[in-house]
């Protein structure tokens, strides 16, 4: 009898937790990937913000499970799949293809939501991958480069207005780096216009930035903000974003860099396999993980909506890691004819934002902390939990670099393709 195959769709966080917990398991293991390479989200700021290069935050799949001789890696787009015939559907290299499997595991992840607003997307990208990432960086430096040749000093406020919308933690983080590259970075570095003249805004429609945090590190971390110069603006959501900036509260904010740091939502897994979803689109799953009446169907990260203690978990990578882990035994128990395993349950290890230079906030189930120890935690948790030995000393070195000589470690404007300086500003409007 062959061994059972399991296809695990998503080389996330949870995707590769499944994977790796399979390794001493007696099955096959495919991974499904549209990338080649596993991504370490929480630091994608870091490369929009030039702190860092794409190549410190991500890792070839295959790399990282190239001691794993039962997992398989397929480069490919999944276009569906067919719960009743057992197979998921495929799309690679411009043909189409069918895996079958006995497990199946979606670990699909979230893409950027406008609420309603798509035509927002084209004046105001998000921040999911490393493309998105590299454009940004491009965006924002092009912008002193910009403003540094424009000889029509009324030009330059537009040029350096950048508004994000959405204050949870991307926001927070993004506003807080951009502000620490113009203070620390690029102040001392132009001489036609000073970088300091530059307007950061943040705009949310909540009453406060980082509304899953408590209310006191919340107000710690918008008066960190405001200390480096971020205006912060809440209680209103954005009416109108075009090629001229964004209509917020009926005033328009000019600006040609406007950054979506606001919401999110699920791939289309729930179509995919005919399952109930919640209204934010995320499959319904049992205590198992498993999809009702798909016993060997499982829906893990963000791209779940589960609940414990009454409570939906949130879209982090603990949570899709945890589940993973999970996922991973519970095969192995049906794969060898164990007992099943206990309903699942996220250990919450806490949540942190970082806030510029040498700020941050932490805080896990009553505990909470703020300012320079937080911020030693938190640069210790991102360092631990970057796939690689390799990527984990880079990213230490270029951080140690960065403080002691406040320069931060990618500044490039990497073009996909040539263009003459009138088509560039003709790109931004200008």
């Amino acid at each position: 009898m062959s061994e059972p195959h399991v296809v695990v769709v998503g080389g996330g966080f949870g995707g590769l937790a499944t994977v790796k917990a399979l390794k001493h398991a007696p099955v096959r293991v495919t991974l499904i990937d549209r990338t080649n390479h596993h991504l370490f989200q929480p630091l994608l700021y870091q490369v929009a913000t030039a702190m860092l290069s794409p190549a410190q935050i991500a890792s070839p799949i295959r790399a990282l499970l190239r001691h794993q001789r039962n997992a398989s890696v397929f480069l490919a787009e999944v276009t569906g799949v067919d719960t009743a015939r057992r197979r998921v559907c495929v799309e690679a290299a411009d043909r189409h293809g069918c895996i079958p499997y006995d497990f199946l595991v979606l670990a699909t992840g979230v893409h950027h939501s406008y609420f309603g607003h798509d035509e927002f997307a084209a004046h105001a990208p998000g921040l999911k991958t490393l493309d998105d990432a590299v454009a940004i960086r491009n965006r924002i430096l092009h912008t002193f480069e910009l403003a540094e040749t424009e000889d029509d000093p009324r030009r330059h406020p537009d040029l350096l207005t950048f508004v994000l919308i959405g204050g949870g933690p991307t926001g927070v983080e993004m506003a807080g780096a951009i502000a620490s590259l113009i203070r620390n970075t690029l102040a001392s570095e132009f001489r036609r216009v000073d970088p300091r003249s530059a307007r950061i805004i943040l705009v949310d429609r909540a009453p406060r930035i980082l509304a899953t945090f408590s209310e006191d590190l919340s107000q710690a971390a918008h008066a960190r903000l405001a200390g480096l110069g971020v205006e912060i603006r809440l209680g209103h959501a954005v009416d109108c974003i075009d090629d001229r900036g964004v209509v917020v509260n009926g005033e328009r904010i000019p600006s040609r860099t406007v950054l979506w740091t606001a919401g999110v939502e699920p791939s289309p897994a729930g179509r995919w396999l005919g399952a109930r979803t919640d209204r934010a689109g995320r499959v319904v799953v049992q205590s198992d993980l498993t999809v009702p009446e798909r016993p060997e169907v499982f829906v893990i990260g963000d791209v779940a909506a589960c609940e414990q203690d009454g409570k939906p978990l949130p879209g982090v990578a603990q949570v899709a890691m945890q589940q993973g882990r999970y996922v991973g035994r519970t095969i192995v128990r049906r794969a060898t004819g164990g007992a099943p395993l206990a309903p699942f349950r996220y250990f919450d290890k806490g949540s942190m934002a970082v806030v510029g230079r040498n700020f941050a906030v932490l805080q896990s189930s009553r505990f909470r902390l703020k300012g320079w120890p937080a911020f030693l935690a938190w640069a210790a948790v991102h360092l631990e939990f970057l796939a690689q030995s390799s990527l984990r000393a880079s990213v230490f070195l270029q951080w140690m670099w960065a403080y002691v000589t406040r320069q931060p470690g990618s500044r490039l404007i990497v073009q996909h393709h040539t263009s003459s300086p009138a088509a560039r500003r003709e790109e931004l409007h200008v």
